[in-house]
């Protein structure tokens, strides 16, 4: 599948340390992603435009979660072992 023919769909909106790491999960996965983040501007007039606004490949989304869950789960820094 190119990545053309993937359609995403809403994930979630991040902190950007947590965006980094779910992004990184997803990566080695093989599942596509995409974000999306507010400029400064935007951030300062919509007190809801925080952080990063993830995006997945949506024939994978349920993939996706189970992967972002075991991701959170591991403490910051240490290699998915699976």
């Amino acid at each position: 599948m190119s990545g053309d023919d993937i359609r995403t769909v809403y994930f979630g909106q991040f902190e950007h340390a947590t965006a980094e790491r779910i992004a990184a999960a997803l990566e080695e996965a093989g599942i596509a992603w995409r974000h999306k983040q507010a400029g400064g501007i935007t951030q300062f007039f919509f007190a809801g435009e925080w952080g990063v606004r993830m995006y997945v490949d949506g024939a994978r989304l349920d993939e996706a979660k189970q992967v972002a869950r075991r991701a959170l789960e591991q403490p910051a820094g240490e290699a998915n072992e699976d």
